[in-house]
């Protein structure tokens, strides 16, 4: 990863809005209906173009595809991994609601804010994905379509002037997929972490960086009532071993780790801190670590450089224009932002993005397109402006 040696480097962390015509055909695809498939292929390529192009216009230096061929993690797992089988409960699938966390903390202590949200779920149409049990030998079968993602990106970094692009993929814990066909959890974790690892092969191998996102390392928090803070600092330990086994021997100067709070404007009073487990997020097998740092509810979090240092070599990318609101920050307010950051633990050892991607899942209206654009205009003004001050 190139760094901040001349100017603070900025990037997108992931999602973006997709266009209307994409996710028609995904809708499409996901209900059964016919499809043209040629022309499906060749309006992802366009939008890809166009998309880098945006980003690269809104000064942002290490681009990617906005995840335009995802309706979503869950859903682009279930095309690229075999040994699973989808069921649907028996009274259907219900009314999806997203990362909104309704049997959380935050929903038990503010429950007239979540239930106006149910009124207009701004996740009512997303494209919904029924319970995967793991059924037989996990094999990745992604092959053409993580290739078709990478020749898009490429080509339209190429098109668009961009020396620095990167691919998401999801974590390797499959901790939301039932297992029936693996004797031991641990034969299972390995054998959906030895999948997931030819993605992130093919991603390097590709030239690009990898990003792993993995929301629920801190998001799973909420949901955690009974649980002390002790004890969900060893389940972290445990997903992280999980994590580095599946990177081990991959160049970790070309890997970026992800990690946030998932998509939800709300109160988010219940939000794990960043203290409470950068130390183990330092452990991940990472050139960089991604985090929400830009929201009311983490904007603090620059002091916790103050009680843990950044382990020689790595990179911080904190958000400095956040997902959590549709408010477009000042490009002063950003650069501030960006300065106290450079200032705590160097500007070299600086990039600055968005706290998360600006829609997870395909169909999620929280963040319309002009304000995501609008976002990261003002994230890469801010980092012009930090930039002259940091180098002046």
């Amino acid at each position: 990863m190139k760094r901040s040696t001349d100017k603070i480097r900025t990037t997108h962390t992931g999602s973006l809005p997709r266009p209307a015509d994409v996710f028609a055909t995904m809708q499409a695809i996901a209900s059964g209906r016919p499809y043209d498939a040629e022309a499906y292929e060749a309006s992802l390529t366009r939008h890809v173009a166009e998309i880098v192009r945006r980003q690269v216009e809104a000064g942002i230096d290490v681009v990617n595809d906005g995840e335009c061929s995802k309706p979503s993690f869950q859903h682009y797992l279930s095309e690229r991994l075999a040994g699973f089988e989808s069921r649907v409960p028996p009274g259907g699938l219900g009314v999806p609601t997203g990362p909104i966390g309704l049997d959380g903390e935050d929903a038990r202590m503010f429950p007239d804010y979540y239930a106006s949200v149910l009124k207009h779920n701004p996740f009512a149409d997303v494209i919904r994905v029924a319970p995967r049990v793991c059924i037989g030998p996990i094999r990745y079968v992604g092959q053409e379509k993580i290739r078709r993602d990478i020749a898009n990106l490429q080509r339209a970094m190429a098109a668009a002037g961009a020396a620095e692009g990167f691919l998401p993929a999801s974590v390797p814990v499959p901790d939301a997929i039932a297992n029936e066909y693996y004797k031991t959890e641990e034969e299972y974790f390995t054998a959906y972490g030895e999948a997931m690892r030819e993605e992130y092969q093919a991603i390097l191998d590709a030239g690009l960086l990898l990003q792993i996102d993995f929301p629920r390392l801190v998001s799973g928090w909420d949901s955690r009532k009974n649980t002390s803070l002790a004890d969900y600092r060893k389940w972290v330990e445990g997903r992280i071993e999980l994590l580095n086994q599946a990177l081990r021997g991959l160049p970790e100067d070309r890997i970026r780790f992800h990690t946030c709070y998932g998509v939800n404007i709300g109160p988010r009073m219940s939000d794990l801190q960043l203290e409470h487990i950068v130390d183990l997020i330092f452990k991940i097998r990472a050139g960089a670590y991604s985090f929400e740092a830009a929201n009311p509810r983490h904007e603090h979090e620059w002091r916790v450089t103050e009680k843990v240092k950044l382990p020689d070599g790595k990179i911080l990318i904190p958000g400095v224009v956040t997902h959590s609101n549709v408010m477009i920050e000042h490009p002063e307010t950003v650069a501030d932002r960006i300065e106290r950051w450079a200032n705590a633990i160097g500007r070299e050892n600086l990039i600055v993005g968005n706290d998360c991607g600006f829609q997870s899942t395909a169909g999620n209206t929280e963040i319309p397109l002009t304000v995501a654009w609008a976002k990261l205009e003002a994230l890469g003004e801010g980092a012009r402006i930090a930039s002259r001050r940091l180098w002046r």
